[in-house]
């Protein structure tokens, strides 16, 4: 069906997400940090990008930035999440270029709805 990159330093929502999109049929790629999620692009370009806002080293913000900027990485969708759920964080994450955010915790039924859409894309 296709991949998604997971990226959150948090163990405990890194395996719920994983586990939700895997009994799915979607292969999982995952990183603990924006450093690593973009040394990961580089090597296995993922269909789908699933980014935690708040990353140590760089934000799930400046990932996002940084990957719409390239050409090579701009088309790959980005949904960014966080328990920074106010309508700023939103309309920031969406400013830099996230096709979806949501709020922590994930609602996987909303997750797995809003995959599918990116990935039949």
């Amino acid at each position: 069906m296709g991949t998604a990159l997971i990226v959150d330093d948090c163990l405990t929502d890194l395996t719920i997400i994983t586990q939700c999109l895997q009994q799915r049929g979607i292969k999982v790629l995952t990183a603990n940090s924006g450093e690593e999620a973009i040394a990961k692009i580089n090597y296995n370009r993922p269909d789908l990008i699933i980014l935690d806002v708040v990353l140590p080293g760089c934000s799930g913000f400046e990932v996002c930035r940084d990957l719409k900027a390239e050409a090579n990485t701009s088309a790959i969708p980005i949904i960014l999440y966080s328990t920074k759920g106010g309508e700023m964080d939103k309309f920031w994450g969406l400013r830099q270029g996230a096709d979806f955010y949501l709020s922590k915790p994930i609602d996987q039924e909303e997750l797995l709805r809003i995959v599918k859409r990116l990935l039949e894309n």
